[in-house]
């Protein structure tokens, strides 16, 4: 009898504490997501900034779990946020996907609507889904977030608009509610935040996904206290980084970023308290790229990328390996460093395994559960991961990458001896690179079946 009830305990054990998405009462988990433009990896205190103030962040990361080798799924904003909806490599919805979608020439198209996002599936478990800011996944309808799952959008279609006058680089108005144009005064960070808040405390007797998408600090670079630039009916393509009075130093408008985005963070946790929703809510803080430390030597001391090589666009470590940061008091232990190797695409299936979704298996899915990693510190699997954009691609399995731009001859790096990237090793490993480069081909064939 004492060997049997010793079985029920260790049962009701891993249905109560274990992966299972469920809180003690059998509710299913808030999760708030929040995605911040073009933050570096160094961007932030808690990851070794010594310049901006992000006290509310740092908290998030002392009560959570922080990781250090987690990566965007390109180097650019269009194919993480499609990676992130989907699940998918964004590859899959072919070489649009692979680069910013362009208001010029790609105007007119947007993520296929037959795509099956995370807030589609969120919704059909019995979540609201609200989703404010940057979308950048179409311009206008029907490529608009209410027809991808979610049912309140205020923000932005484009890639990026005047922080404060909401015009976008092409000059065009760009601040919809949900489907229609509505523009709306106010900075964007603060506009953002105030419409999560509204959206929490509006749903807070049921389960909810807010998606968070901050244009900041994406430029033009804009503090809450600099200028606007942007006017109706003007073209910014050649002047689209805002009023810099020295471009040999951004860094003093990015900072004012940086450090009004931490305030937000603190205003939505501040909120989840005040309602009693803290411990039933899974907090997730990341970017969708690296930072950009230069812009074509025109602009220069802009981000910080902390020890990586390279910057936003590019496929050394700086232009993909950003800040993740999770938050879920009473499951996730607090204070925790993991060296765990995440990517965006691997939100979709923990989110829809917090949420109860059975048959994940159906969803056909690239991303990966991180529910074990996240709340009971397991060793993920082992995977070999992929980024391509146009003639640049990068490989990674354990600690070893390959790098590859065009003609150029392929890099090999050991991401645990060299970080930063420094020394190519291609020439004494070539067993190694010479496996890398199979795999690339294998995946990239997977990818575009029709080439």
């Amino acid at each position: 009898m004492r060997k049997y009830l010793h079985l029920i305990l260790l049962l009701f054990y891993f249905m109560v504490f274990g992966c299972n998405s469920k809180t003690p009462d059998g509710t299913k988990p808030n999760i708030v997501l929040i995605l911040i433009d073009d933050l570096g990896y160094g961007d932030i205190n808690c990851y070794g900034n010594k310049s901006n103030l992000t006290p509310n962040i740092d908290q998030l990361a002392a009560e959570g779990i922080r990781l250090t080798d987690f990566h965007s799924n390109g180097p650019m904003c269009t194919p993480t946020r499609a990676a992130l909806l989907t699940g998918r490599y964004q590859n899959r919805l072919g070489v649009n996907f692979e680069g910013p979608l362009s208001g010029k020439t790609q105007y007119d198209e947007g993520m296929p609507l037959e795509a099956v996002t995370i807030a589609e599936t969120l919704k059909s478990a019995g979540y609201a889904t609200g989703m404010f800011g940057k979308w950048h996944l179409g311009y206008h309808e029907p490529f608009l977030p209410t027809n991808q799952g979610f049912d309140e959008f205020r923000g932005l279609g484009s890639g990026d608009g005047d922080h404060h006058s909401h015009i976008n680089r092409w000059g065009r108005e760009d601040w919809w509610n949900n489907n229609q144009l509505e523009m709306e005064d106010g900075y964007s960070i603060d506009l953002i935040t105030d419409h999560s808040k509204t959206f929490i405390q509006k749903h807070q007797g049921e389960p909810f996904f807010l998606y968070m998408a901050h244009l900041a600090i994406h430029f033009p670079w804009q503090g809450p206290n600099d200028p606007a630039q942007r006017e109706k009916g003007k073209s910014y393509e050649n002047d689209k980084w805002g009023i810099i009075a020295d471009r040999e130093n951004v860094q003093p408008h990015v900072k004012a970023m940086v450090e009004a985005i931490d305030g937000s963070v603190g205003e939505i946790i501040k909120t989840l308290k005040v309602l009693n929703l803290d411990e039933n809510t899974l907090v997730i803080f990341t970017s969708d790229n690296g930072g950009y430390i230069h812009y074509n030597q025109l602009f220069k001391n802009i981000s910080n990328n902390g020890p990586l090589r390279g910057q936003k666009a590019e496929m050394y470590e700086g232009g993909h390996r950003v800040p993740f940061i999770a938050r879920w008091p009473g499951k996730i232990n607090p204070g925790i460093t993991s060296d765990a190797t995440a990517m965006t695409m691997d939100l979709y299936p923990t989110f829809a395994s917090m949420a109860g979704v059975e048959n994940l298996e159906a969803h056909s899915l690239d991303g990966i559960d991180l529910n074990s990693m996240l709340i009971t510190n397991q060793k993920l699997p082992d995977r070999t991961l992929f980024w391509k954009r146009g003639n640049e691609l990068a490989v990674r399995k354990g600690p070893w990458k390959l790098v590859k731009d065009g003609d150029q001859p392929s890099e090999l790096y050991n991401l645990d001896m060299d970080l930063g990237e420094s020394e190519n090793v291609s020439k004494n490993h070539e067993a190694i690179l010479k496996s890398l480069t199979e795999k690339y081909t294998k995946w990239e064939k997977e990818m575009y079946p029709e080439e």
